[in-house]
Order: structure tokens, then sequence, then C-alpha cells
């Protein structure tokens, strides 16, 4: 098996370190220079490479789309046969908390900078966000068909809150203020309190 080439491997440095930025600066704050400076290459050689800074960042996001929705289907794949709906749900939140809080720059970056992109670009990403849509909409269908989530539950709309809640995440999380497994059981939590099904009260 031959090795990457020197310029495949510069072009894989500068797709990375551009990763980085735009998960850290986001879009409007992420400068080719700054990207540069963290591949350490001169600013002009990324134009060898994309024509664009917007090309380039438009490909970190696609990466990272895919990324995510490539570990999340994984993880559920893996799963025992038989596996519970609900605990599928529970497996797709860890997934995707582990990969775009601390797998993943390139799915940080897509997740953290969904609604900052250009309007072009956003269109363009449309097809990878459905989806990755369609996964969580099947995980709640198949958990309200088992009577695992409540018969009642908008599914639209537990899907979209889950999901927005999920993707704010790198927006707060701190490391150093709490584990990537407390948050994951957080969410899991908050996810099965909230979407569970409802019993009467008795007295």
């Amino acid at each position: 098996m031959s090795r990457p080439s020197k310029s495949t491997l510069t072009r894989e440095r500068i797709l990375a370190a551009a990763a980085q930025v735009l998960s850290r600066k986001g879009y409007a704050g992420t400068r080719l220079s700054d990207v540069a400076e963290v591949a350490d290459v001169q600013a002009p050689a990324i134009y060898y490479y994309w024509p664009s800074r917007e090309e380039l960042l438009e490909e970190v996001v696609t990466v990272g789309q895919q990324a995510t929705l490539e570990h999340v289907v994984a993880s559920l794949d893996a799963l025992p046969p038989g596996t519970g709906a609900m605990d599928r749900i529970d497996c797709a939140i860890a997934a995707h908390l582990d990969v775009v809080l601390g797998r993943s720059d390139f799915s940080s970056a897509a997740t953290r900078n969904a609604g900052q992109l250009p309007t072009d670009i956003r269109e363009r990403q449309l097809v990878g966000q459905r989806a990755y849509a369609d996964v969580w909409r099947r995980l709640v269908e198949e958990a309200v068909a088992a009577g695992e989530l409540a018969g009642d539950v908008d599914v639209r709309a537990a899907r979209m809150l889950v999901l927005g809640a999920l993707n704010w995440a790198p927006e707060w999380w701190d490391p150093q203020r709490g584990s990537l497994e407390d948050v994951v059981a957080v969410a899991q939590h908050v996810v099965r309190s909230g979407l569970g099904p409802r019993f009467p009260i008795l007295d």
C-alpha cells in the first residue's frame, strides 16, 4: 500500500487546522492566516488546494456532518439485536455528544456553525442535515410504536428539541467543570423523563 503523498498530507493538515479554528472562532471569525498558523504553512499555500476561504470551510462542515452521521449510525449498528427503542435513543445521545464534544473538531465545527453559514452553503448542507434528522426521526417513531415514549408526543417537536439541546452542548460544555460522561448521563435522563410515557398520579 503506497504512502500518501506530501501534497495529500499537507492538504489533510490544512483541513484539520481549519476544523480546529472554525470550531473555536466561528465562521465569521475564521481567517486563513489563523488556519495557516495552526497548519504550519504559508497562507497563500492554502489557495493551492482550495480556490477560496468559503470552499475550505464548506468542506470542513461537510466532513463534520458526515463524521457525526457515520459515528452515530455505527454506534447504533453495533447494538445487540433486540435492543429496546429507548436504549437505542440513549446510544444515539451518547454517540452524538461523544463525537461533537470529544472526538472530532470537524463535527464540533459543523454543529457550532450550522446557523452562521452563508445561505448558499447552508442550502447545500441540507441533504446531510436531512439524512441525520431521518436517523433521529426513526428512533423517536420506533420508541413511540414500542410504547416507550408517550403516545401523544409530537414526533417532529421531540426530534427538534432533542437535537437542538444536543447541538447546543458545544457552546457551553467545559471539560474542567464536568465530564463528558456526566453530560451524557444528564442528557439521557432528561430525554427519558421528558418524553417517556405519562402515567396518572394515584391517590
